[in-house]
């Protein structure tokens, strides 16, 4: 029998070639084994670290994208675990120095609280994940993350509300509905080339980050004006508090992407339905509005 560590140090050796789907995706499975080894974890985690002078997470963002230019990064928070950042890409979680030059996968353990921090956070991100890893996952090489649903070529936007959309854009420009994560920055670059083909965008946000996206997608959602707090949460800037608001909407958007298959952002959808999934270019989501290929 193949032990949790010996497979993540299999996975480990094969990393530096894979950076894309394909390396994350053996980074998730990996994580999610070395979560489950700790066991059910009950309770939320509040690491206690040292002080330390603040961290400009926007630098390790910058760094990242430098050295994993594939990888959508999310959340960063570099509070809480003394010289370590905590990343989160997708459904696995991983750590960074400062400068974003190492790179750590593994078990982060609270000597103080002697609790699994990591675990616990795989919980909060992933919850459905980590309980399907419980009842299915296998101690061979081979294991795999569960199969996805397959992702749809063509949805019926009448299965969305009104609400838990934000719209942006001329009036009478090209429609297009885009599912997206603020945290996303393949995202935050189609943005621009919407803007610049002049579409009129019905934004509907989704948490493939977890909490933090959702906390966002909330924020832009209530506020004043959310077409600019929308602006605002790609160009990594604070959002006045708005007003309480109605967010079922960003619910029934994430059931919408969970039934056709979208596991990732963005997701492009035309009038008629169909969809076109990742970053493109204007002149390639022109093509798209005008019912051919990208």
């Amino acid at each position: 029998m193949i032990s949790a560590d010996t497979r993540l140090g299999h996975e480990l050796a094969r990393m530096r070639r894979m950076e894309g789907i394909p390396f994350w995706s053996l980074l998730a499975s990996a994580s999610l084994v070395v979560g489950m080894g700790a066991g059910v974890v009950a309770k939320s985690v509040h690491a206690a670290a040292p002080a330390i002078a603040s961290v400009d997470t926007g630098l390790v963002r910058e760094a990242l994208k430098l050295r994993l230019p594939k990888t959508r990064i999310g959340a960063i928070d570099c509070s809480r675990f003394g010289g370590l950042c905590e990343v989160v890409a997708g459904t696995t979680l991983f750590y960074v120095d400062r400068s974003a030059r190492f790179l750590m996968i593994g078990r982060l353990y609270d000597m103080e609280t002697r609790s699994d921090v990591t675990a616990t956070r795989l919980l909060e991100l992933n919850p459905d994940m980590l309980a399907a890893g419980a009842a299915g996952r296998r101690d061979d090489d081979d294991a795999q993350p569960a199969a996805a649903t397959p992702a749809a070529a063509k949805v019926d936007l009448a299965q969305l509300p009104a609400g838990g959309a934000v719209h942006w854009g001329p009036a009478n420009g090209p429609k297009l509905v885009v599912l997206s994560d603020f945290h996303c920055g393949y995202c935050r670059k189609l943005s621009a080339e919407l803007a610049r083909m002049g579409a009129r965008v019905e934004e509907r946000p989704i948490s493939i980050f977890g909490a933090e996206s959702r906390k966002l997608s909330e924020a832009v959602l209530c506020a004043a004006d959310p077409a600019a707090a929308a602006h605002a949460a790609y160009a990594d800037q604070a959002i006045a508090a708005g007003r309480k608001c109605d967010v079922s909407g960003l619910d029934a958007n994430e059931a919408f992407a969970r039934k056709h298959g979208f596991g990732g952002t963005p997701v492009i959808i035309r009038a008629d339905g169909a969809v076109l999934q990742g970053f493109h270019t204007a002149e390639q989501l022109k093509a798209f509005v005008a019912g051919g290929r990208a």
